[in-house]
């Protein structure tokens, strides 16, 4: 099969609605940065309320995570609760449990309101061996605790052997485009603005805050304007400002997925594994009948030796499992999971409210996500959820995540050095084959040299966000950093992550240092 030109089921679409950038001199109540299922939440629950809203997206809406995300709305997640009952206590795990019913009731609501499809179907934790179902098994004990209504099945229905399952009824799977289109058309409805080609770079931490955006000036180039907002929700992913130090408290993690024309039966459930490597199964209806959806081979960002033999391996397990199945769309997504495996929702920084963050929502957005966009929406309106202290940055809780973090940091830290001290290749005339990227040395500089479309370019191989050496992707043809997850394309543009700021191109690379620091 042809991995290039990588694309979702969701995001196969011509006709998606497009949005038009920031223009200069806006002044609104509350900006919300990011324009996928939590920032469009978010700033649908502020418009109803009458607040001045906008939404700016770097890209287009839903690109990122929601787009290319498998579309479970499930409260069964993997082995998420008993992973939580390891570190947390009994309420965490109940708290944790009541926000992602809230955000899935209030989202399957919306798209029943909305006529939005949606499948309710089973979802399904499998064991492969063992351990797995150890894992499982566990998995059933803190969703029993936390009132799920959980079964143990032992031979769930599924074409290839278990060692036994925990199953949840009624749960639900749709198309994630479906929702954010949905949502962006009834923000608008409500009076908010929505702009894409939008770039956030900086926002003050002043009263009102004045916020930085570059934006696509319609001639090729960029041009900086400014919004000024009273508030500003960063609904990002991970938080795109240093502030608050969330890069150093997140996991980022990339995982892949294929959709398969399949001429056999398909499952009917909703399913995901126990144990590694993770495989994860649904179905979706299309024009004249059904693909199968498989993820899985989740690894941290830029970790991989190659992620393109991620999916081809994903790709054989699709083949042994379901014969004939014929892949026609491959994709990957990103996520971040945070030190204590909560999400955090709330205050960048301690002590105000001025700008808001949602992140560490660990593979599990679709609900977690709109619960994050109703705390955030109550926080600026006033209002109470009993759960959100749970989720809320800067929480007691956090103490539970110290020896993960601190585990976290050190590993960063070591492939900083290992990186930087490696050795490298001197630049020569040969360039990269087609699909290919290396880092090499051009004197003392470190460059990053790839080959796209028959066209070869040469950016510096230094991320832009804490100076981390990137790796090349040859999934997706990116140059991915190793340190906090920031990605950015061949030409150098950044396509997500903490960073804010391109990778130069070589021959804009003023006098890059030969060790830490250097750009």
């Amino acid at each position: 099969m042809d991995l290039d030109g990588h694309t979702s089921l969701w995001l196969d679409r011509p006709d998606r609605p497009a949005f038009p950038p920031l223009p200069p001199g806006r002044t609104v109540d509350v900006l919300v940065v990011g324009g996928g299922l939590t920032g469009l939440t978010t700033a649908l629950l502020l418009a109803r309320a009458g607040a001045d809203v906008a939404v700016v997206e770097a890209r287009r809406l839903g690109v990122v995570t929601t787009g290319n995300s498998t579309g479970k709305v499930t409260l069964l997640q993997g082995t998420k609760l008993s992973r939580l009952a390891r570190r947390h206590s009994t309420a965490t795990i109940q708290a944790y449990v009541d926000a992602n019913a809230e955000g899935q009731q209030w989202l399957l609501r919306y798209c029943a309101d909305h006529d939005v499809p949606v499948e309710r179907r089973a979802a399904l934790t499998f064991a492969w061996g063992e351990e797995g179902r150890d894992a499982a098994a566990a998995e059933y004990d803190a969703a029993h605790n936390a009132g799920l209504a959980v079964e143990w099945v032992e031979e769930p229905d599924l074409p290839f052997a278990t060692n036994g399952s925990v199953r949840l009824e009624d749960q639900a799977q749709l198309d994630t485009m479906d929702v954010v289109e949905a949502l962006a058309r009834d923000v608008e409805r409500h009076g908010g603005e929505i702009f894409e080609g939008s770039r956030v770079t900086g926002v003050s931490s002043g009263s009102p805050c004045e916020v930085t955006v570059t934006t696509d000036d319609g001639d090729g180039g960029t041009r900086e304007v400014r919004i000024t907002a009273g508030r500003v929700v960063l609904a990002t992913g991970t938080p795109i400002l240093d502030r608050g130090g969330f890069f150093a408290r997140l996991e980022p993690l990339r995982s892949y997925a294929l959709a398969l024309d399949v001429p056999g039966p398909l499952p009917e459930d909703m399913a995901i594994s126990a144990e590694e490597p993770t495989r994860s199964l649904r179905t979706a209806p299309v024009t004249g009948g059904r693909k199968l959806v498989v993820g899985g081979q989740g690894h941290p960002v830029g970790r991989a030796v190659s992620p393109r033999e991620h999916v081809l391996e994903l790709t054989r397990w699709a083949a042994e499992h379901f014969p004939g199945a014929r892949p026609t769309h491959v994709w990957s997504a990103q996520d971040y999971r945070g030190a204590d495996l909560l999400p955090s929702v709330g205050p960048l920084l301690p002590g105000s409210d001025r700008v808001l963050v949602a992140t560490g929502y660990d593979k599990w957005g679709l609900a977690t996500g709109v619960a994050a966009g109703l705390a955030i929406s109550g926080t600026i309106l006033g209002g109470h959820l009993p759960w959100a202290h749970t989720v809320r940055t800067w929480r007691g809780a956090e103490i539970f995540g110290v020896d993960r973090a601190v585990r976290l940091n050190a590993s960063v830290a070591a492939r900083f050095a290992a990186d930087w001290f490696s050795p490298r290749v001197h630049s020569s005339a040969v360039r990269p084959p087609e699909g290919q990227g290396r880092v090499e040395l051009d004197g003392v500089r470190r460059v990053a040299s790839s080959t796209v479309g028959g066209r070869t370019r040469r950016v510096s191989a230094v991320c832009t966000h804490r100076g981390g050496v990137v790796t090349w992707n040859d999934a997706d043809c990116t140059w991915d950093c190793p340190l906090h997850g920031s990605r950015f394309d061949a030409a150098g543009r950044v396509l997500e992550g903490p960073a804010t700021e391109p990778l130069p191109e070589r021959r804009d690379v003023p006098g890059q240092s030969a060790g830490p620091g250097g750009t």
